[in-house]
């Protein structure tokens, strides 16, 4: 799919990017606002969705969640928090699992597969310590 790169879209790209993040359209249109205060949240989403459709951002779709966009495209999965919601990429050996073999019953070709893991993260287990030592006291 052939864009064209819009200032829009520049700058948006660029908040995504330097986040070093996986934001929500809500969250990047906080950040573009800034620099752009006439913008809407619906052209940041309409330029999210856009970017892509064109490969050059990843959109995350877990699970009842809002999307979120991520400015590494490679291939990789993420872990998200079930408490505050955030979303860390992660790394595992993908050679554990074979997504032929696991859907051939059912007669699919796999076309690709994503892992998601869930659990509760660092900080939110810290808070959850801190706040049980405090109701023992």
């Amino acid at each position: 799919m052939h864009m064209r790169m819009t200032s829009q879209r520049e700058i948006i790209l660029k908040e995504l990017q330097d986040s070093h993040q996986h934001l929500t359209a809500d969250e990047l249109y906080e950040r573009v606002k800034k620099f752009m205060p006439r913008i809407s949240l619906a052209t940041v989403y309409r330029n999210l969705e856009t970017l892509s459709e064109a490969g050059i951002i990843g959109k995350l779709e877990i699970s009842g969640r809002q999307k979120r966009f991520d400015a590494d495209v490679h291939p990789h999965d993420h872990i998200f928090c079930l408490q505050c919601q955030r979303v860390d990429n992660i790394e595992f050996d993908r050679n554990l699992v074979n997504p032929a073999a696991v859907a051939s019953d059912k007669g699919y070709r796999i076309t690709g597969y994503r892992v998601e893991f869930k659990g509760i993260c660092s900080s939110c287990r810290n808070n959850q310590e801190k706040k049980r030592d405090g109701d023992e006291q």
